[in-house]
């Protein structure tokens, strides 16, 4: 395998060139008539935990968070100066900023295990035709890592809610969570049906920045929520274009110069002075 590193230029480059190629793709029939699965997904997931969940969640946020002595202290000071108490409103916040999350990686991962064959398959007979399928178990490997990765989500969501109250954390935490969740689902899933497992470790070395600031860009697109309906879908779509691109230009660079036989080639007379034909050695 070469050595060679992409620039800081090259990175942003490759990334920009994906998402634009994304956008257009988005726009084909076949991937507008893909949103639906997800977004289905997502919608009667939030809605079967909110029904299910809703009220135990709500309960037991009493008798955790807001029996803790600083949460109580607010809450004293609320109702003291006559504002409405913590728990009228922060606690149906709280259950929403927990339920709701849990449906949305449930569509990532949808997304990842079942959309994201439909979009290579798409992709597969458009501008990248020329890739050969070389993966192995990808639908295994997609399963595991999907398990995987939303279960480090949701605990780790989950456990990091309380540093929610300091202000910039209520912001910064979302979208480090989701660019995690976006980063290790999709850079995995857009690989693993074309390239070999040595392929994806050189890919992953050499573009791991770039997968990073792509699962960034989704992150920061999903605190949008009207971007979830196209979330799912426009996010394989980025991801499988970068990851195709870059893999095609992998084996190019990589594959060995043709060898050309000299002794094919006829041997073409010498001229001599006036145009004579001098004998061949």
């Amino acid at each position: 395998m070469s050595n060679h590193s992409p620039t800081p230029a090259s990175r942003v480059g490759a990334v920009t060139r994906a998402f634009s190629r994304a956008v257009v793709s988005q726009m084909h029939p076949r991937m507008l008539f893909a949103l639906l699965l997800p977004f289905l997904v997502v919608l009667l997931g939030s809605i079967a935990l909110v029904w299910l969940f809703w009220d135990a969640v709500v309960a037991w946020l009493g008798t955790t968070v807001f029996e803790w002595p600083m949460v109580q202290q607010v809450d004293s000071w609320l109702v003291a100066v006559g504002l409405i108490s913590l728990k009228l409103w922060l606690a149906p916040l709280l259950a929403a900023a927990i339920l709701l999350p849990a449906s949305g990686i449930l569509g990532v991962a949808i997304a990842a295990v079942f959309v994201m064959p439909l979009v290579l398959r798409h992709l597969k007979l458009g501008p990248y035709a020329d890739v050969a399928k070389r993966g192995e178990l990808a639908l295994v490997a997609s399963t595991w890592n999907a398990i995987w990765v939303v279960s480090i989500f949701c605990v780790g969501w989950l456990f990091t809610m309380p540093l929610w109250l300091l202000p910039p954390l209520a912001v910064v935490l979302p979208v480090l969570w989701w660019s995690f969740a976006f980063t290790r689902m999709l850079r995995l899933d857009a690989t693993a049906d074309f390239a070999t497992r040595e392929e994806r470790r050189e890919l992953l070395a050499r573009h791991n920045a770039e997968f990073w600031i792509m699962g960034l860009i989704c992150a920061l697109l999903s605190l949008l929520p009207p971007a979830w309906f196209f979330l799912p879908v426009f996010s394989s779509l980025f991801f499988a274009h970068f990851a195709l691109d870059a893999l095609r230009r992998l084996r190019e660079r990589d594959q060995p110069p043709p060898i050309v036989d000299l002794t094919a080639a006829p041997i073409a007379p010498v001229a001599g002075p006036a145009g004579r034909q001098l004998p061949r050695m």
